[in-house]
C-alpha cells in the first residue's frame, strides 16, 4: 500500500508538473495588449508616412525648367545675349517673348506657367535659330502630359506667326533641364537681374536697401580694405569706373574688388591687376571721367554676380527715361556709409535743362548726361563715384549708360547728378578691352 501510495504521489506530481508546464506555455503564447497596440500604431505610422510621401510626390507642385527652340527661315540674326544687340534683334526677341507669354497665359496651362524668355538668336542654315528658356510649376504626376501641352501651345503659336517671323512650326524642340543649367543660361547673359521686384521712390541719399541679387554687376572698389568707389562688371575680367577714383590712388596692389549686396560680406572678392585711366582726364576735373579696372582673375558668373550690357554707341536716351543708380555712398552729404547696397530711381534730364543758369550753368558737355530730379528728391552722393547708372530696354535687359561722376552736394534742388555718358566712350572701351 505504501508503494502504491508513493507511486500515486509520483503520478500525481508528474501530472501536476505537466499541468504547470502547460500553464506556463499558455502564458508565453498570450500577446500583451500594449504590445499589440504599439505594433498597430507603428504600422499605421509607416503606412501614413508612405501615403504622405506618395501624395507629396504626386500632388505637390515642383518647378520645371525647359530649354526650347525653333527655326526662322530666310533671316539671319546673331544675338548671343552676352552683349548689346541691334534694335531689330531686340524688337524680334521682345515680340517673340510677348507672343509666347500671351499664348501660355491664355491656354489651359496658364496656372502652371511662370515665365519664358529668349536667350539667343543665332545664325544657322538658311536662317536663324531661336533659343528659349521656359519655367513652369506643376505636380510631378503631370510631367509627361505637361510637356506635350507645352509643345502643342508653342507649335500653334508659331503657326499663328509664320507670316511675320518666317517661323517653322515643325522645328520646335523642347528639353527639360536642371535648375542649375537654367540659371547658367541667364547668368551668362548680360543685363539680366535675379529679381524684377522694384520698390519705386527710394533714394541713395537717405534711401532704402536694394534686394539681394537685384544689381549683380555692382562692385565695391576697396582701397586698403575700405569702400572708396563703385564700379560695374562689364565682362569676366573688366570693370568700368570713374577716373577720379584713382587720381591719387593708382597703385593696383592697394585695391580689391568686392561683389555682392553687403559691402563687407561679399559673395566674391578679386584682386586688381591693372587700372587704365582715360588719357585725357586730369584732376581735378570731370571731363573724360572714365577708367577701366582689370581683374587679376576671372569672375565666375552666378545669379548674384554677373555683367551688365554695354550700350551700342548709337543708343539714344531721351528726357524722362527711367534709370537707376546704385552704390554704397553716403546717405547724405558727409553722412555715414551704408552696409547694404542702396538704389535710387531717377529720370534722364535734358542737357539743356541741366545747363540752365539756375542749374549747372553750362558745365555739362555732350560726353556727359544728367539724371535725377530738378526738385532734388533723389541723387547719388559721396563714394557712389564710379558706380552704374543703368537703363532697362523694352525687354527689361539693363545697359550701363552712365558712370557716377560729379554733383553739387547731394539731392539739392536744381543740382542734379552728372554722369559720364558711356555711349560716348564705346570706341575707347573697345580699344582697351576688345569688348
Amino acid at each position: 500500500m505504501v508503494e502504491l501510495y508513493q507511486n500515486s504521489n509520483e503520478l500525481f506530481l508528474e501530472v501536476d508538473s505537466v499541468q504547470k508546464h502547460t500553464s506556463v506555455s499558455s502564458q508565453r503564447r498570450s500577446w500583451p495588449l500594449w504590445r499589440t497596440i504599439l505594433i498597430f500604431l507603428g504600422v499605421v505610422a509607416i503606412l501614413g508616412l508612405t501615403i504622405g510621401l506618395l501624395v507629396h510626390f504626386l500632388a505637390v507642385e515642383k518647378t520645371y525648367y525647359y530649354q526650347g527652340g525653333f527655326h526662322i527661315s530666310g533671316v539671319t540674326y546673331n544675338d548671343n545675349c552676352e552683349k548689346a544687340v541691334s534694335q531689330s534683334s531686340t524688337d524680334l526677341s521682345k515680340d517673340i517673348e510677348t507672343k509666347i507669354s500671351d499664348a501660355f497665359q491664355n491656354s489651359s496651362v496658364c496656372k502652371e506657367y511662370i515665365n519664358s524668355q529668349v536667350i539667343k538668336l543665332l545664325p544657322d542654315s538658311n536662317g536663324s535659330s531661336v533659343h528659349l528658356q521656359l519655367t513652369f510649376k506643376f505636380p510631378p504626376v503631370k510631367k509627361n502630359s505637361m510637356r506635350t501641352k507645352i509643345k502643342a501651345i508653342l507649335h500653334q503659336m508659331l503657326k499663328d506667326n509664320m507670316a511675320s517671323w518666317n517661323a517653322v512650326p515643325t522645328s520646335i524642340i523642347l528639353t527639360e533641364i536642371s535648375k542649375y543649367n537654367a540659371e547658367m543660361l541667364t547668368n551668362n547673359c548680360c543685363g539680366r537681374r535675379l529679381t524684377n521686384s522694384i520698390t519705386v521712390g527710394n533714394r541713395i541719399v537717405n534711401g532704402e536697401n536694394a534686394l539681394v541679387g537685384a544689381w549683380p554687376w555692382q562692385a565695391s572698389m576697396q582701397w586698403k580694405g575700405q569702400h572708396h568707389c563703385g564700379a560695374s562688371l562689364i565682362s569676366s575680367r573688366w570693370l568700368l569706373s570713374a577716373a577720379h577714383c584713382f587720381a591719387r590712388k593708382n597703385n593696383s596692389e592697394d585695391w580689391m574688388v568686392n561683389f555682392g549686396t553687403v559691402v563687407n560680406k561679399p559673395y566674391m572678392t578679386r584682386k586688381v591687376q591693372n587700372i587704365i585711366v582715360h588719357e585725357n582726364f586730369s584732376s581735378p576735373g570731370i571731363h573724360d571721367d572714365i577708367a577701366l579696372v582689370q581683374l587679376a582673375e576671372e569672375v565666375s558668373f552666378t545669379k548674384y554676380v554677373h555683367k551688365i550690357c554695354l550700350p551700342e554707341a548709337k543708343m539714344k536716351l531721351s528726357a524722362n527715361n527711367s534709370v537707376v543708380v546704385t552704390g554704397w555712398g553716403t546717405l547724405y552729404m558727409n553722412g555715414p556709409l551704408p552696409v547694404i547696397l542702396q538704389q535710387a530711381f531717377l529720370k534722364i534730364i535734358d542737357n539743356r535743362v541741366c545747363n540752365a543758369p539756375y542749374a549747372l550753368s553750362g558745365l555739362v558737355t555732350d560726353t556727359m548726361l544728367c539724371a535725377g530730379f530738378m526738385s532734388g528728391e533723389a541723387d547719388a552722393c559721396q563714394n557712389d563715384s564710379g558706380g552704374p547708372l543703368a537703363y532697362p530696354n523694352s525687354r527689361n535687359i539693363w545697359h550701363l549708360v552712365g558712370i557716377v561722376s560729379a554733383g553739387e552736394g547731394c539731392g539739392k534742388k536744381n543740382k542734379p547728378g552728372v554722369y559720364t555718358r558711356v555711349t560716348a566712350y564705346r570706341d575707347w572701351i573697345t580699344s582697351k578691352t576688345g569688348l
